[in-house]
């Protein structure tokens, strides 16, 4: 078997390069570790629902317990008063 190469070569000029510097954007190490503080309760749900949660978490290789709690977070805080 024959290897093949690239018979194109590419060149290079020096050309200005229009450059934008970002500042950093993304959080502390130590902010990303903190978590909420979590209160364990006792709650019945519909076999609908938690079916519907646990098709979508392992989908997404994720726990369906963590995917209830994100929604119910997201729901309270939507409603939560200014």
């Amino acid at each position: 078997m024959r290897k093949r190469t690239a018979k194109k070569r590419i060149e290079y000029t020096d050309e200005p390069l229009d450059l934008e510097v970002i500042t950093d954007f993304l959080p502390q190490p130590e902010n990303l570790v903190l978590k909420d503080e979590t209160v364990k309760v006792t709650i019945s749900l519909t076999r609908h629902s938690v079916d519907f949660f646990k098709r979508q978490a392992k989908r997404r290789h994720v726990s369906y317990q963590a995917m209830i709690k994100k929604a119910l977070d997201l729901y309270a805080s939507h409603y939560q008063p200014k």
